[in-house]
């Protein structure tokens, strides 16, 4: 392995069918009042919401509620959590829902005691609050698989009004103080949205994946969790009620983004920023934007690392490499990736979410461009991407 590293991760995790009932473990040691945020109320309407309420209750909780958290968290959403945060002095913050809300939740918790520009300070700056700022502590009861925000420090937040999407890593104190995964509570979102779910997964997995040729420990670990991925996304699919098949879902989502497989990695992360930008123009399921970009990012980045997609073709999708060069091995090994989108019925096309070619340069204009694995783009790059990704 190369480089140094530090790994420390304090989420204490809660998980399996009976998880909700640990609630009450965690909330002597919180305070009086929680901001309660969830979304758009399929929480109240599966029954979720008044399970989580009864439990506060119980221990005398003051619920101070912030409903309508969006898939994509809007900087305005951001004001409007800060600003009840403030005016009912909230001890600690309790994201119900998917990934969105935990990464809203952090965002809030992470804000409400900066004295000044918030967004500006960590969105668009990049700088950790400071070692003497308050924040305040945040739990998260996951509903859906995917973002693996309920065991890092991610927030991802858009500025509707300028189609401007972007994320910051928080540091440790911004990492929930604990996260409750019921797999249960995965089927009660619709199957589109598990699908852009397990796609998110994947990703997260190969931008880490898909850097650097070094016989790195990482690795073996990344591939281990994409082949279980992939059994479990098709069973998923023909079943979406299968136990067995969500719960590893869901776990694998919490692994392939907690900081665990980027430890000594230079990681690459463009396709995220591709679909960042086109999330915000589009509107279309974080998963859904990542996915309609692969096939074309991942075929230039393929030609700068051969030897690891090479690998990638016969450790993950079990390709022979017997008869076939390298660069042929390697071709193999993505279009089984793209076989395997289409097969669990995933967007291959930018066009196919929305965008078109009047957009392009937008969402060019709007796309964050940063060092990556085998390929340090230029506006040109990210242009050419998309238009081939039509």
């Amino acid at each position: 392995m190369q480089g140094n590293f530090k790994y420390h991760n304090p989420t204490k995790l809660y998980f399996g069918e009976e998880a909700l009932n640990c609630l009450k473990d965690e909330l002597d040691g919180l305070g009086q009042t929680v901001l309660l945020n969830y979304g758009s109320g399929s929480v109240k309407r599966n029954g979720i919401y008044d399970q989580v309420v009864a439990i506060l209750r119980e221990a005398g909780k003051t619920i101070v509620e912030n409903p309508g958290v969006m898939s994509n968290p809007t900087l305005e959403k951001l004001h409007e959590g800060v600003r009840l945060a403030r005016e009912n002095k909230v001890d600690w913050i309790l994201a119900l829902g998917g990934g969105s809300v935990c990464d809203y939740s952090k965002g809030v918790a992470a804000s409400v005691y900066y004295e000044g520009d918030y967004w500006q300070q960590f969105w668009l700056d990049g700088h950790q609050p400071a070692k003497d700022q308050r924040i305040l502590p945040v739990g998260c009861i996951l509903t859906m698989a995917g973002t693996g925000s309920e065991m890092n420090g991610g927030c991802v937040i858009t500025d509707a009004q300028k189609n401007f999407k972007t994320g910051h890593v928080f540091d440790s104190r911004l990492m929930p103080r604990f996260a409750i995964l019921n797999p249960r509570f995965t089927m009660t979102v619709p199957i589109e949205q598990m699908k852009a779910g397990i796609y998110d997964i994947m990703n997260h997995i190969m931008e880490q994946y898909f850097s650097d040729f070094d016989d790195n420990t990482s690795d073996y670990i990344a591939e281990g969790l994409m082949r279980g991925l992939i059994v479990a996304s098709r069973a998923a699919v023909k079943d979406p009620l299968n136990y067995e098949a969500r719960s590893n879902i869901m776990w694998t989502a919490t692994w392939a983004l907690n900081t665990l497989i980027r430890c000594g990695k230079s990681e690459d992360w463009m396709v995220h920023m591709l679909g960042h930008s086109l999330g915000a123009w589009t509107h279309a399921p974080h998963g859904y934007t990542l996915a309609s970009v692969t096939p074309a990012y991942y075929r230039r980045a393929m030609e700068n690392g051969l030897p690891k997609f090479a690998r990638y073709a016969q450790t993950v999708w079990n390709i022979r490499p017997e008869g076939k060069t390298e660069h042929e091995l390697a071709e193999a090994g993505l279009q089984a990736l793209c076989n395997w989108m289409k097969e669990i019925g995933l967007p291959l096309t930018i066009s196919e979410i929305g965008a078109t070619p009047e957009m392009i340069d937008n969402i060019v204009s709007t796309t964050e461009i940063f060092p990556a694995g085998y390929l340090n783009l230029t506006a040109d790059d990210v242009k050419q991407i998309l238009l081939e990704s039509l």
